[in-house]
């Protein structure tokens, strides 16, 4: 895929949004309207307390095949392809098909990202090179880390095409958003309206914690009930 044709939905407004709402709220926004797939799941922060918003460009590697390591490892592969394309607030997502034991990106291609504009790191493969990566501070969620290089498991097929990313189906484009939970996929074609029902979800909730905190049986309050709705316009109003 060009990367003019990429979709670029990610508007200043909608990542401010996004930066303020939970994981947990997105996936299950996401869930109600039937995306049951979108959480990456076994991918751990590599800075737990780090907020990630940034819109998908990927990465994917194959199995390794020795007779055709020469054809897509060497040169201008892939993975530097896709490192030298990235844009203000990317986020490179790896198909790595889950193997733990190799790495997929070490610190000096990810500090190459970064510098270019890329706000974010998503492999469900092996970091190499881990502790560097972390000192770098940018959001990185991986499945395991690993000293070898990816030559040991893997080869750089192709960027910014449809991958699958720790089970969930990533599009260039779509929007990434992770907190210390972990990191969900939000189709680019609804990421706006998604938002919008997220905000509205954690206002509701905010109402609930007030009140549980209070005192009272989260009945009627989470979720919200008609009988309690009133009770929750009028504590919005005084917000």
């Amino acid at each position: 895929m060009n990367p003019v044709d990429i979709p670029d939905v990610l508007t200043e407004d909608l990542r401010n949004n996004l930066s303020s709402l939970a994981v947990a709220t997105i996936t299950h926004q996401l869930q109600g309207r039937g995306i049951q797939h979108a959480f990456l799941s076994g991918l751990r922060p590599l800075n737990p307390r780090q907020r990630l918003v940034g819109r998908a460009r990927t990465l994917r590697y194959v199995a390794l095949r020795e007779d055709r390591v020469s054809e897509f490892s060497a040169g201008q592969n892939a993975q530097r392809r896709v490192v030298e394309a990235v844009t203000n607030g990317d986020v490179i997502v790896i198909e790595a098909r889950d193997v733990p034991d190799a790495g997929t990106v070490g610190d000096i291609y990810a500090l190459r990202a970064f510098h270019l504009g890329a706000v974010g790191i998503i492999t469900d493969g092996a970091l190499r090179d881990t502790e560097a990566i972390a000192e770098l501070g940018k959001p990185v969620y991986h499945r395991a880390s690993h000293g070898s290089t990816w030559g040991r498991r893997h080869m750089p097929f192709s960027h910014d095409e449809p991958i699958t990313c720790a089970g969930v189906f990533v599009e260039p484009g779509d929007i990434i958003v992770g907190d210390t939970d972990g990191a969900v996929v939000i189709p680019h074609a609804i990421a706006a309206e998604v938002a919008a029902d997220a905000k509205a979800q954690e206002h509701r909730e905010a109402f609930a914690i007030e009140r549980v905190r209070a005192g009272e049986s989260p009945q009627g309050i989470f979720p919200l009930s008609e009988e309690r709705r009133p009770d929750y316009e009028a504590w919005s109003e005084q917000q």
